[in-house]
């Protein structure tokens, strides 16, 4: 589904109704869908839900819910073993630092771009609501927004391609919800 260019010809990750595309390669955690959204239940670990697929350049967006005290991530480019995860995040935290829409790299470097100093992205992020994230990712740009803010622009060459997954942080009993999962598959640039 190259298009050659950002067109708007984006196609559901997610159908709504079912979690057909995604495996879950940890041995705890438990995806359910409910009211046209994934719904990420953990007993206190964290774990990930993932595309069966990979992706190298595209523009990927999702609505993410989160639970009071809760946190989170959109990863994209990722990489995973049984149990394990490691790879590029669009950072979901609405705590005290408010970091949201921030970039890290789960399980190898750590944060590449955090939003300390940032207010209006500090500010994109709104707590107890639905709030939307767009990534694009071509070649080795990176650019994140949150609810139509742009909170990263920075290059970075570590990966190339790899998965879409969704991060609950391992808060039992905390619920995380994701859904309008869609993405737009670009050719390289």
């Amino acid at each position: 589904c190259e298009t050659g260019s950002s067109k708007g010809d984006f196609v559901d990750l997610f159908d709504g109704k079912s979690t057909k595309g995604w495996i879950k390669p940890f041995d705890w955690g438990k995806a359910t869908v409910e009211d046209k959204a994934i719904l990420l239940h953990s007993d206190g670990k964290m774990f990930f839900l993932v595309t069966e697929k990979t992706y190298r350049d595209f523009v990927l967006e999702v609505e993410v819910l989160l639970p009071d005290n809760g946190n989170s991530g959109i990863q994209f480019r990722s990489h995973y073993k049984q149990n394990k995860l490691r790879g590029y995040q669009a950072e979901v935290d609405p705590s005290e630092r408010r970091w949201s829409g921030g970039f890290y790299d789960e399980g190898r470097r750590g944060w590449l771009v955090n939003l300390k100093g940032k207010d209006k992205a500090q500010a994109a992020f709104k707590n107890g609501q639905w709030n939307h994230y767009r990534i694009e990712a071509v070649g080795d740009h990176i650019q994140i927004f949150v609810n139509g803010i742009q909170t990263v622009d920075t290059y970075d060459q570590e990966d190339s391609e790899g998965h879409i997954a969704l991060q609950h942080h391992g808060e039992a009993g905390l619920v995380y919800r994701f859904r309008n999962v869609r993405i737009e598959e670009l050719s390289p640039q």
